[in-house]
């Protein structure tokens, strides 16, 4: 039986922390892939991109592979031909991916000594995808007319009423935080200019009866510019911000809540040059904060075809309809894939005991409003798009759906559909 009574916590990072700034290089990449080909007429459904990016002292390495339009090749100065290696496939123009790089450094707010998005090194190490791996996906196309999954894998999604955008309350709260103070900072509002690009949030709400009722910690280190701060000052600047994030969502913050502000001191020197960062290291905050299980894959630097980041999209998107319906008060959904297979091998649903209808009718109902193959989950949700870059940093999940394509996975467009189906298997 669920316990009804406890305390949850969950962090987040900001946009500044190293592996968040490799996140978004990474999907920038990716972006710069998607709007490379609309421009020059490749079809995006033939778009590859799996790029990872490391990051320390005034040091980015960008490695992966990838399918591009010609327009990213490389050409050969004297003939004008896309450039090949010595088994004659394609090189990459690194220029054009460096730049992106610099973009996303600069639009962070990264220009310190040890990190500055105008003097960093930035090595470009791309080549094309391997054939190995692309046969996967296309041969499934050919074959089938669909797209095969473009690896082998589990992915969740989960949705519950805490918040109102049916996200757990915890990992909602803390990324409300950190998104404040990165408004703020930005803007130039006050002291909060004087704070830096790196960020943690933390945030423990205590549970009663199985609803969340207050906070009881909060734990926030952010860097800051000015050296003459201490923990003092930090907590008079960015407490206001808190508070703020925490009554966005109808939240009290507990009598005799613990407040944990920059614990160890100052903290002047962060992002890359105080410790190195790597895509992918942060599945936890892009997700649900620990609240719900996650399959293991990072999203960030992958394309849709990747159902790493697609089907964990398409199960969020489920879930948050299944809630949005009245169906359950709490849904999580597995989906699972081979590689080469268009068809997930099995759709699980858990309504955690809140359920109003059996899950053995949610999973027949979701099956018949959704094609969960990756082509079905790329059309249905629109992603063959550059809409990835913003969901590097403050979770891809429980943001607002925008009208350039972004978060389309938030919308709740399936309820009734999903009622009708629903009934239609009871």
């Amino acid at each position: 039986m669920a316990r009804k009574n406890y305390l949850f916590t969950s962090e987040s990072v900001s946009e500044g922390h190293p592996d968040k700034v490799c996140d978004r290089i990474s999907d920038e990449i990716v972006d710069l892939v998607y709007r490379e080909a609309k421009k020059s007429g490749m079809d995006p459904w033939k778009v590859r991109v799996a790029c990872e990016t490391l990051a320390t002292t005034n040091r980015v390495v960008i490695a992966g592979e990838v399918r591009v339009p010609e327009t990213l090749l490389k050409r050969d100065k004297k003939t004008g031909e896309v450039a090949t290696d010595s088994k004659g496939n394609p090189l990459i123009n690194p220029s054009r991916f460096r730049s992106a790089a610099r973009r996303a450094i600069r639009a962070i707010g990264y220009e310190q000594d040890g990190f500055h998005w105008k003097t960093a090194k930035i090595d470009v190490l791309l080549h094309g995808q391997s054939p190995d791996i692309g046969q996967g996906v296309d041969n499934a196309a050919d074959r089938q007319g669909e797209e095969g999954a473009g690896d082998q894998g589990i992915m969740f999604g989960y949705a519950c009423r805490e918040t109102p955008d049916l996200m757990p309350a915890p990992i909602y709260y803390s990324h409300k935080i950190l998104q404040l103070l990165a408004d703020a900072r930005k803007s130039g509002e006050g002291d909060a200019a004087k704070l830096g690009p790196d960020a943690k949030a933390q945030v423990t709400v205590r549970y009663v009866d199985g609803k969340p009722s207050e906070v009881t910690e909060i734990v926030l280190s952010t860097q800051h510019l000015d050296t003459s701060w201490d923990s003092g000052k930090v907590r008079q600047v960015v407490e206001p911000y808190i508070h703020e994030a925490l009554s966005s969502g109808g939240i009290t913050v507990a009598a005799n809540c613990n407040w944990y502000i920059n614990p160890t001191g100052k903290f002047v020197i962060g992002g890359p040059d105080g410790d190195a960062g790597l895509t992918g290291r942060k599945i936890i905050v892009d997700t649900y904060g620990g609240a719900a299980p996650h399959g293991g894959g990072a999203f960030s630097g992958k394309d849709t075809t990747k159902v790493d980041r697609s089907a964990a999209y398409a199960a969020r998107y489920l879930a948050k309809n299944v809630v949005a319906a009245n169906l359950a008060e709490r849904c999580t959904i597995q989906l699972s894939y081979a590689i080469g297979v268009a068809q997930p091998l099995s759709v699980y649903v858990n309504l955690h005991g809140t359920g109003r209808v059996s899950e053995e009718e949610v999973e027949i109902a979701i099956r018949e409003v959704m094609d969960l193959s990756p082509s079905g989950i790329r059309r249905h949700l629109d992603l063959n798009r550059p809409i990835y870059a913003k969901t590097a940093a403050y979770g891809h999940f429980g943001r607002k759906a925008s009208r350039d394509g972004s978060f389309s996975w938030e919308r709740t467009d399936l309820v009734k559909t999903l009622k009708q189906a629903v009934a239609k298997a009871a």
